[in-house]
C-alpha cells in the first residue's frame, strides 16, 4: 500500500470536471484507489462518491493505494493531482 497527502490548489477544488477526470484515470487500473478528507473516504473510481467529499481549494485530501499495479496507479495517481488539482 501506498499513499500521499496533497493540498487541492485549484480555483474551485474537486469539482465536476476534473472529478470526472480523477475516476477516469483511476479506472485505468486494478488497484483500489481511495480519497480521504478528514474522516470521510471515497473510492477514486465512483464519482458520486469523489464529489460527496465536497473537497474545496487548500484542503487537505490522502490518496492511497493498494493493489497489484500500485506502483504504477501510484505514480500517475499523483501526478494528474499535481498537474489537475
Amino acid at each position: 500500500m501506498k499513499s500521499f497527502e496533497y493540498v487541492v490548489t485549484d480555483e474551485l477544488g474537486i469539482h465536476a470536471r476534473p472529478a470526472g477526470l480523477l475516476v477516469k484515470e483511476a479506472k485505468n487500473f486494478k488497484s483500489a484507489i481511495m480519497l480521504k478528507k478528514e474522516d470521510r473516504e471515497a473510492d477514486a473510481k465512483k464519482l458520486l462518491a469523489v464529489m460527496s467529499l465536497g473537497v474545496k481549494k487548500d484542503m487537505n485530501v490522502t490518496v492511497t493505494v493498494d493493489g497489484e499495479d500500485e506502483e504504477a496507479a501510484f505514480e500517475a495517481i499523483q501526478k494528474f493531482f499535481k498537474e489537475q488539482l
